[in-house]
Formats: C-alpha cells, sequence, structure tokens
C-alpha cells in the first residue's frame, strides 16, 4: 500500500536537501525558508537570510539550488523562488528567473563561476563528517588514535553521523563502500598514521568554525526577525482532484 505524500510534505523535503554552502545545513533547519505558497498554477517560495549583507555568492547558490530542487519534483508547475530583504534580492531574483546563471546575474563582479566555491566546502564538510565519527569511535573505547588510520566505513556504527559522511564522501566522490578508508584526504588519498593526530586536530577545527558560524547565524537571525525557530509560513490553494 503507497501512502500518498502531500505536495507541501514534498515541497518542504526537496527544500531541506538545500545546505547552505558555509554552515552545511539545511536552509529548512536554519530557518532560512520563509514562506511557501502553493496554487494551480505551482510553487512560490521566499528565502531570508541572517543580514542583508550575507556573501551574494553564498546567497545566489542557495536560491538556485532551491529552484533546482523544486523543478525535480515532479507535477509542482511553475517554480519561483525568491531571495528577499538582501542588497542584491533584485539581481540574485532576476538572474534566477531568467535562467542566466551566476556570471550572467552578476556580469564583471562576478570573478567565476560558483563550481570552485562549491567544492571547497563540500571538502570542509567531509573534514567535519569524519572528525564527528572519529571522535564517537575513539569516545567508545574500541579504536585508539594511532589505529584510526586503518577505520573502514564498515567499522563506524550505524546512526546520523555515518549517514552524513557518506553524502559527504559521495558528493566529492569518494568511495562509500564498506571498506574503503574513513581517514582520507579529499582526493582519496590515505592519512599516514604519523599524521592523524594533526589531522584530526585540524578537522576538530574546521568543525568548530562550521558549528560556531551555525550558531552565530541563528543567532543573528533571531536579532532580525524575531522567530528563527518557527516553521515556515505555507499557504495551500491548490484545487483538489
Amino acid at each position: 500500500m503507497t501512502t500518498a505524500v502531500s505536495v507541501e510534505a514534498e515541497v518542504l523535503a526537496a527544500l531541506a536537501t538545500v545546505l547552505d554552502p558555509e554552515l552545511d545545513q539545511p536552509v529548512t533547519e536554519l530557518g532560512f525558508v520563509r514562506s511557501v505558497a502553493i496554487d494551480d498554477e505551482g510553487v512560490e517560495v521566499h528565502l531570508r537570510l541572517p543580514t542583508s549583507f550575507c556573501a551574494p555568492n553564498f546567497a545566489y547558490l542557495m536560491v538556485s539550488d532551491a529552484q533546482d530542487a523544486l523543478s525535480a519534483v515532479p507535477g509542482l508547475g511553475r517554480i519561483r523562488v525568491f531571495l528577499d530583504d538582501h542588497h542584491d534580492s533584485d539581481k540574485i531574483n532576476r538572474g534566477i528567473a531568467a535562467g542566466a546563471g551566476y556570471v550572467g546575474t552578476f556580469g564583471v563582479e562576478a570573478q567565476d563561476n560558483l563550481d570552485e566555491l562549491r567544492a571547497t566546502f563540500q571538502r570542509k564538510a567531509h573534514l567535519a563528517a569524519v572528525e564527528r565519527c572519529c571522535r564517537t569511535v575513539l569516545a567508545g573505547g574500541a579504536w585508539t588514535l594511532e589505529e584510526l588510520p586503518l577505520l573502514e566505513l564498515f567499522d563506524l556504527p550505524e546512526g546520523p553521523l555515518k549517514s552524513a559522511l557518506l553524502r559527504r564522501r559521495e558528493a566529492i566522490g569518494l568511495p562509500t563502500g564498506s571498506h574503503a578508508r574513513v581517514l582520507v584526504d579529499h582526493d582519496g588519498t590515505a592519512v599516514a598514521k604519523a599524521d592523524s593526530a594533526l589531522w584530526l586536530r585540524l578537522a576538530a577545527a574546521t568543525r568548530v568554525s562550521i558549528e560556531g558560524n551555525a550558531h552565530f547565524c541563528r543567532g543573528l537571525l533571531a536579532t532580525r526577525y524575531g522567530d528563527a525557530d518557527a516553521d515556515p509560513v505555507i499557504t495551500n490553494t491548490r484545487s483538489r482532484s
């Protein structure tokens, strides 16, 4: 028996796949989805950010990714995604609507496309995910720091930390098979035993930076809007068949 999924749930599930590139968290969890309006023509989503001067390239990435995520859901109709209250809102919204791409949207202001920027943050997210898994394994006492270079994905306990690591490995093109080593660089090179302690300290610093920035942004969003923990306003006037 197939359980029917509401269009509201489909929209929110699609938006939950959109990550803030720097904070490595879904825009739905960060409070960045302001509203969702569903009607017979399609779906209109409004996004918001903690400040009006958040980096335009990050802002563009999120709006573009939201547009792509919703466009991949069958049957939603016309998709419109808007960024509110940002100093480049008008420019970004026009560029997204026209399908102009990042360079086409910002012209001479855009130094390059966003592929390398996205890859940089994906690598940082992978590093932080490795550290979280290793820290958990070490805390369990079954593995020592010296043994970590031998740790394989098979050895990690099942759960959200392992699932997150697998997603981040896949995003940067690393193998996700059971016997793939956990402690590897972004190109898949295994970390040497002599370097594992230093490598983990670097990974921990990366994780703390990501988590600290996320906490800071949540505070800024709460100060700006006063409802950072609120769910997005959802309206659905679509005719029921």
